[in-house]
């Protein structure tokens, strides 16, 4: 199968084709656009968007000089003012910014080093964000904040995202909601993207009855030296509340119970803080798609070690803690074997390896520091006989083959005419045959999975 991790090693840059635009149309000052009130995109909830049923189009309108601007130098990750048009309604002006980590850019800019991106826009795709309360904005984009638009460029399945959450959901954790998106950018089509739901406000607003909360972006409890992380940390982690100097005495009590806990208290510690069948189904729903890329991979540098791609939520009157999923493009990789070189785990669900020191693994040799030896996951993990129970659950209903092959076979058919109209369109778009090639790998490697 190719992977563009494998182009990654042969240090191959993927080139973009031009596209064309005639100049004057696209020399515009970006309008205030003042709402009436009785726009759909006032008047509608979030589940408009996220229907899993239909493929939306979505426009966006960038003066020339502006798109030149961040197409030079992407990683930057600067806001211009745009207009975003939907289901004939405009909004203007938004702010629009590419984004990602260093996945999102493998390929797609014209850097020397894929570990450290930089230089120009090489590629047609890369992952934007529409920040729709640009400048103070009031008004939410059918109670959004935000739109994110993924590029997947490193998933030839074009569905990775969008069945991780949907399986993480359908256990009972809060994941973002995911469906795909064609997308225009100044009347050219872009391509198809994967629309995931911002982890923000309007996320906890939909998904938490508990709401308000603290959210926190890749802080964990404890350094890895088993220490209670620093309250300043989490502060700084805060992607709600930020202006409101809000108290984070509920992770920072809990990160100094658990480093002052011994083994035999931590899962009373952890019942009082965090619902069980949850975080054990959050473990079972990562370990089962292989999501190597997530929270219970450390990774390990000279300044320590640590994980990411998740976010907490907090809930101030509950008083629980929940862990949310994130950034699901490398997951499934790893499942017949470790074909992503900087991703793979090395142990089991609450195994350990070097006595917890940390140690180097996969194609690339990177250090990893095993998840267990953490003292919170360790005390997840401690639910043996529980994440039995809800694997058994998971096998055999969301993830058996005829929930998820249907699935597969739906999104598939609702995303080929956009797929063709790519391939079509720009030469350095997945092919249809690449694409249906993987398709099939994609049931194999899932039935595998079901069964080991």
């Amino acid at each position: 199968m190719k992977r563009l991790w494998f182009k990654i090693l042969l240090f191959t840059l993927l080139s973009c084709t031009d596209n064309e635009d005639d100049g004057a149309d696209l020399n515009f000052i970006v309008p205030t656009i003042n709402p009436k009130g009785d726009e759909q995109y006032l008047n509608l909830g979030s589940e408009f968007i996220f229907d899993q049923n239909v493929l939306h189009t979505f426009e966006l309108k960038i003066p020339k000089e502006d798109l030149e601007k961040i197409d030079s130098d992407p990683v930057a990750e600067q806001y211009v003012e745009g207009m975003l048009i939907f289901e004939g309604d405009t909004i203007s002006p938004v702010g629009i910014r590419y984004k990602g980590s260093i996945g999102a850019f493998v390929g797609c800019v014209d850097g020397p080093n894929v570990f450290e991106p930089s230089g120009e826009k090489i590629c047609t795709k890369l992952s934007m964000k529409v920040k729709i309360n640009w400048k103070g904005r009031d008004e939410r984009f059918y109670d959004l904040k935000k739109l994110q638009f993924h590029s997947q460029n490193l998933d030839p399945t074009q569905l990775h995202e969008r069945l991780g959450y949907w399986l993480f959901r359908s256990m009972g954790v809060e994941a973002p909601r995911s469906v795909h998106a064609r997308l225009m950018i100044n009347g050219e089509y872009s391509g198809l993207y994967a629309l995931t739901e911002q982890i923000d406000g309007s996320f906890t607003d939909y998904h938490f009855d508990d709401q308000n909360g603290n959210v926190y972006k890749e802080v964990w409890p404890l350094y890895n030296d088993g220490t209670p992380t620093n309250p300043q940390s989490f502060i700084g982690a805060l992607k709600t509340n930020e202006d409101d100097n809000p108290s984070v005495a509920i992770m920072s009590n809990f990160a100094e119970k658990l480093s002052n806990a011994p083994n035999t208290e931590l899962q009373n510690i952890i019942s009082e803080y965090m619902d069980i069948n949850k975080i054990v189904s959050f473990a079972v729903v990562d370990r089962g798609i292989r999501n190597d890329d997530g929270p219970f991979h450390w990774y390990c540098e000279q300044g320590g070690c640590s994980s990411h791609n998740y976010y907490w939520y907090e809930e101030p009157n509950n008083q629980k803690i929940n862990l949310i999923p994130w950034d699901l493009d490398n997951a499934f990789e790893n499942i017949l074997s470790n074909a992503n070189p900087v991703t793979p785990i090395a142990d089991d669900w609450g195994e350990t390896s070097n006595n917890c020191q940390p140690f180097p693994y996969g194609a690339f040799g990177i250090y990893q520091w095993s998840a267990a030896c953490d003292k919170l996951i360790r005390g997840w993990a401690s639910y043996k006989e529980e994440y039995k129970n809800i694997k058994a659950e998971f096998i055999n209903g969301p993830f058996s083959a005829s929930n998820v092959n249907g699935l597969i076979v739906a999104w598939s058919d609702q995303i080929r005419a956009a797929t063709q109209e790519a391939d079509e369109g720009h030469s350095d778009a997945l092919s249809m045959q690449e694409w249906e090639n993987n398709l099939y790998e994609f049931m194999d490697q899932l039935e595998f999975a079901r069964n080991n």
